[in-house]
């Protein structure tokens, strides 16, 4: 699965549910979780405005002059839309990892 460089679509033939989860993560900058049981591999072509949601990619550049900056909308709206998903934000447990103290090694 591939996303463009301008970072308002992503492309995948023969894609699993779970890489789709993997991808969506990386570029939400959130955890995804699968909830929908898919279990079968579907072709991708998804095309969204690139806005501030996407805290995993950067900054989207301005729009072009006289251009329709939301064409496609944003990427909540194009996965309903376009894959007939739906992404819900949640609240809900996260892995944590917790350092308590830090020492320097000493020699043997």
């Amino acid at each position: 699965m591939a996303i463009s460089p301008a970072g308002a679509e992503l492309r995948g033939s023969a894609v699993p549910m779970p890489e789709l989860i993997r991808v969506l993560t990386n570029v939400l900058g959130r955890i995804v979780v699968d909830k929908t049981g898919f279990a079968r591999t579907f072709d991708v072509h998804l095309e969204f405005t690139a806005d501030e949601a996407l805290g995993g990619l950067p900054a989207p550049p301005p729009p072009a002059a006289g251009g329709d900056p939301d064409i496609h909308g944003n990427i909540f709206a194009a996965i309903q839309d376009q894959l007939g998903l739906k992404l819900e934000s949640a609240k809900g447990p996260v892995d944590v990892v917790v350092i308590d103290s830090v020492e320097r090694p000493v020699a043997n």
